[in-house]
């Protein structure tokens, strides 16, 4: 599996934001989202280390930390994310998290003891908003999270539609996500206000408050 990345720091995002996280950042996304913030683990000529599900796993339980964040660039794309996250599964207090970016299939894991997925949808300012895998709505639980990162109130718009469409908040959490440095947290509080968003959250991507938002291994 092709890993650009592994580091333990807190989880910036997701249910867990604020607890210990070891994450594992993998080589490579089939999208280009305007606003990634990890274009470099998208490049053909971004070094990786090669390792096994068991090294993975081995190296997971070196750290102590018992929640597993899965991210990229896009985890789903590795050929082996299936057997890693089965793996990880059998060990004791382990919890798995897989940041997907919504394009993807999630169905593989349907019928087998799954991760917690926080699952992106792509906003119109990202330019992927038609690559969005609508049927992956239908097969989130409880215990998942759909993240709309947003950047303007066309974005918000959309967002909005969408929860209201597949009634997201009866499924899942439902987290807006400010695109950092192009809108104003206060911006979306107040658009939330206005539609009366019950049971949406404002996510702040604690990591880049914490440290330079363009830091690495954090």
């Amino acid at each position: 599996m092709k890993v650009v990345e592994k580091f333990v720091s807190i989880n910036g995002e997701s249910t867990r934001a604020g607890e210990l996280a070891v994450f594992l950042r993998f080589k490579g996304c089939n999208l280009n989202c305007s606003y990634c913030d990890t274009k470099w683990a998208n490049e053909v000529e971004c070094p990786y280390e090669s390792l096994s599900v068991e090294e993975i796993v081995q190296y997971v339980k070196e750290t102590g930390i018992k929640n597993v964040t899965l991210t990229g660039g896009e985890p789903m794309l590795q050929n082996e994310i299936v057997s890693l996250v089965d793996s990880l599964l059998e060990q004791p207090g382990i919890r798995v998290e897989i940041e997907t970016n919504g394009s993807v299939d999630l169905s593989q894991f349907s019928f087998r003891k799954k991760p917690v997925f926080t699952m992106d949808y792509k906003s119109p300012s990202s330019g992927c908003n038609d690559r969005m895998c609508l049927e992956n709505f239908r097969g989130l639980t409880g215990e998942d999270t759909v993240k709309c990162v947003v950047a303007n109130r066309e974005d918000l718009d959309r967002a909005k539609s969408v929860i209201e469409q597949y009634q997201l908040t009866e499924k899942c959490h439902v987290y807006f996500s400010p695109v950092f440095g192009s809108i104003e947290p206060e911006e979306i509080v107040n658009y939330m206000l206005e539609h009366k968003m019950n049971d949406v959250r404002l996510q702040i991507q604690m990591h880049k408050v914490i440290w330079d938002p363009n830091q690495r291994g954090v």
